[in-house]
């Protein structure tokens, strides 16, 4: 299980840092058009740099999700726009808020609501936050592919096959304070759909913390010397210096974007 949190209160890299050195790895925020708890391309960009994922959560009002199909349309829209606006890359995930207790009479409501967002943002994929009650109705109906589950109203079940699970949110729900900053903490399992601002090559090995290179290798000036490491590779005498070979030409195709490869061929 990977550690998360959610909050409302917009994030610098200072603070994103903070929590990336307590070993969070995402952060979910608020995918919104306007108002103060929104997430910005400027945002976006400082919490990639110090490291951490986006989980991205769209929210107007808690009970949105009771203007059924037509709601679920104008959402959509508004969130793959939006989206779009602050660098979050097509295929990644947006979950649908139902942040409420949503009864069995609602539920039909809901359901229509997420499927129509979903159907909506057709450049990214779409998941739902909510009570047990709310995630095994979506998964029921194939809403969505995404599921993030509250504990609250969830009356101590938790469901199977999510993807975030929200198990605290502190006092009255009002979060708990990490680094000045109330937040609900949340664990992740499987294919979640966060994303980054960074470029590939910013996050690979011996870029732990997640900042930007200021310098990327060249794929054509790579590929010529993996040519060189090529004709060491055929000279090497033992599998050991082979796989070392090997090991330097897939450091070289990753620094310069490049996919590795089984083969050093």
């Amino acid at each position: 299980m990977t550690k998360g949190f959610d909050c409302a209160a917009p994030l610098t890299k200072k603070l994103a840092k903070q929590f990336r050195d307590d070993g969070y790895v995402f952060a979910c925020r608020y995918l919104v058009p306007l108002g103060w708890k929104r997430l910005t391309r400027t945002e976006a960009a400082a919490i990639s740099a110090a490291g951490l994922q986006i989980v991205s959560v769209f929210e107007t009002t808690a009970s949105r999700a009771l203007g059924g199909r037509t709601a679920g349309l104008t959402d959509g829209v508004i969130a793959e726009q939006t989206a779009l606006a602050v660098g979050q890359p097509a295929g990644s995930r947006i979950y649908f808020a139902v942040d409420f207790d949503a009864s069995a009479k609602q539920m039909d409501t809901v359901i229509q609501y997420i499927k129509a967002a979903g159907e909506a943002a057709r450049n990214y994929r779409s998941g739902v936050y909510g009570s047990v009650a709310v995630i095994e109705a979506a998964m029921a109906a194939k809403a969505c592919t995404g599921f993030w589950q509250t504990y609250a109203w969830s009356k101590g079940r938790k469901a199977e096959g999510i993807h975030i699970y929200q198990y605290d949110n502190g006092p009255r729900g009002l979060g708990q304070p990490v680094h000045g900053v109330n937040v609900d903490l949340d664990l992740s399992s499987g294919d979640v759909g966060w994303w980054n601002t960074l470029p590939a090559a910013a996050l690979q090995p011996g870029n732990t913390n997640g900042e930007e290179n200021d310098y990327m290798l060249n794929k054509e000036d790579a590929n010529k010397i993996i040519a060189f490491i090529q004709a060491a590779y055929m000279a090497a005498g033992s599998a050991e210096s082979r796989k070392e070979f090997h090991r330097l030409a897939n450091e070289l195709r990753q620094a310069s974007g490049q996919a590795a490869d089984s083969n050093i061929q």
